[in-house]
């Protein structure tokens, strides 16, 4: 569907000569004398390269529509990861490459929010805190200031992360996904 440069928005999913973009930001640029534009700066999703467009404002830019549907975190094996569609139990594989670096944030039975176009996975949306097990960390110094010190933590995803001295392995903590850090002690 065709939309004027200026509606667009980050997150956005556009079709430019075929292929596929998602808007990282966009900008409308209104300079003294001339005419406005709208300056876009867009990921292709085939192959993650970025790239920099510049549309005046009223100028048509091709929307591709992008369905964004929650479903559950199944399992991990060669073909990607499984998802499965709640209401319709349809799965999904989706390449490790769109899951990236959120990979270890996944747990099963998780609901994430995908997003599908014309049946294809091309974007995920993790939840933006998730519950995870300290599995080791090193022990508290006694006298130590418990306002600024963090140590560091391995997580039971195999990730690090930095936690404050109090907590212990065996702890569960809540977790950003977003960057893997540190928000509070869980409450379960």
């Amino acid at each position: 569907m065709k939309v004027i440069a200026s509606s667009l928005r980050k997150g956005n999913v556009v079709e430019v000569d075929g292929k596929l973009y998602v808007i990282v930001t966009a900008e409308n640029i209104h300079p003294g004398k001339g005419t406005p534009v709208t300056q876009l700066d867009m990921r292709r999703i085939s192959d993650g390269v970025k790239v920099s467009e510049r549309y005046r404002t009223t100028e048509q830019v091709e929307r591709a529509f992008v369905e964004d549907r929650e479903h559950t975190f199944l399992y991990h094996d060669a073909e990607g990861y499984h998802f499965m569609n709640p209401e319709t139990y349809d799965q999904v594989a989706v390449p490790e490459d769109i899951v990236g670096d959120q990979a270890p944030y996944l747990q099963e039975g998780m609901a994430v929010m995908l997003s599908l176009h014309n049946g294809t996975p091309i974007a995920i949306e993790l939840p933006q805190r998730v519950t995870l097990e300290i599995v080791e960390t090193e022990p508290t110094v006694k006298g130590q200031t418990a306002s600024s010190s963090y140590k560091p933590a391995l997580l039971s995803n195999g990730v690090r992360t930095m936690v404050p001295p109090h907590i212990s392995a065996g702890t569960r903590v809540v977790i950003m996904t977003a960057d893997g850090s540190y928000v509070e002690r869980a409450k379960d």
